[in-house]
């Protein structure tokens, strides 16, 4: 069954996306986008994500180390029929666990596909690690599943969306990180060592500063980010006064 970790004001997660054609370039990943603000939305930090071949030792040693690091790991890709799907089996083995076809996936799989022979490519996609509980695709296909604090889903972005809504409700939240953003209306060079003194009287707090060109020319936006209303309000306060001393010179 899946384990939900204890409630936490902080809960934390991995993204590990499978795949040579991710690293190839062949295909344009979506999914590490919609993950990130959808956990954001939802007070989960998505700290690391990382991105590996379909080589299964990778796979294993680099999920290995997300899972005892993190609250939750989403995995996205090679679940599918092929012969370099081989997601399933390096989550099994990283769980020490047997893999087997699942007659739960099956019948997902047979409502997806009425009257097609179950053959042996379709019966790869049913294959889930003993102990894991069933991430439906919505109707889109076979399913992922959940094992531990694992949670595997497809690569394409309409069925991962799919499996990630399902789940969202089953997932511990934590506080919900505030964000205020204010344009400098100057260059990052001009407000650098200002900033920097901010930022380390606000140890607490997250200020980032990103720099855009836009019709004026360049300039900046800084953004500050804390749980904490009352920091976020302290800390966007002393950018706006770091900000007009600096353009009052």
């Amino acid at each position: 069954m899946p384990t939900d970790p204890p409630p936490a004001e902080i809960v934390t997660a991995g993204m590990l996306v499978i795949g040579d054609e991710i690293l190839s370039g062949r295909t344009k990943d979506k999914n590490i986008g919609h993950l990130a603000e959808t956990m954001t939305a939802i007070g989960i930090d998505l700290r690391e994500v990382r991105i590996v071949p379909d080589v299964e030792d990778e796979i294993v040693a680099a999920l290995n180390a997300l899972r005892s690091r993190y609250s939750y790991v989403f995995t996205t890709g090679g679940i599918g029929p092929t012969h370099d799907d081989i997601t399933a089996d390096s989550v099994a083995r990283a769980f020490q666990v047997p893999i087997d076809v699942d007659p739960r996936a099956v019948e997902m799989l047979e409502r997806h596909f009425p009257g097609r022979p179950m053959n042996e490519a379709r019966l790869r996609m049913t294959r889930i690690p003993q102990g894991a509980e069933l991430v439906d695709a919505g109707g889109t296909g076979a399913p992922g599943f959940w094992i531990g604090n694992v949670i595997v889903m497809a690569g394409v972005p309409r069925i991962m969306q799919t499996m990630l809504e399902g789940v969202i409700p089953k997932l511990a939240k934590g506080a919900k990180i505030l964000s205020e953003t204010v344009r400098a209306d100057a260059r990052e060079g001009d407000i650098g060592t200002e900033l920097r003194a901010v930022a380390e009287a606000f140890p607490d707090v997250m200020i980032g500063s990103y720099p855009f060109i836009d019709e004026s020319g360049p300039n900046t936006n800084l953004v500050i980010r804390s749980r904490d209303p009352a920091r976020l309000a302290a800390a966007r306060a002393a950018v706006e006064t770091m900000l007009a001393e600096v353009k009052a010179r």
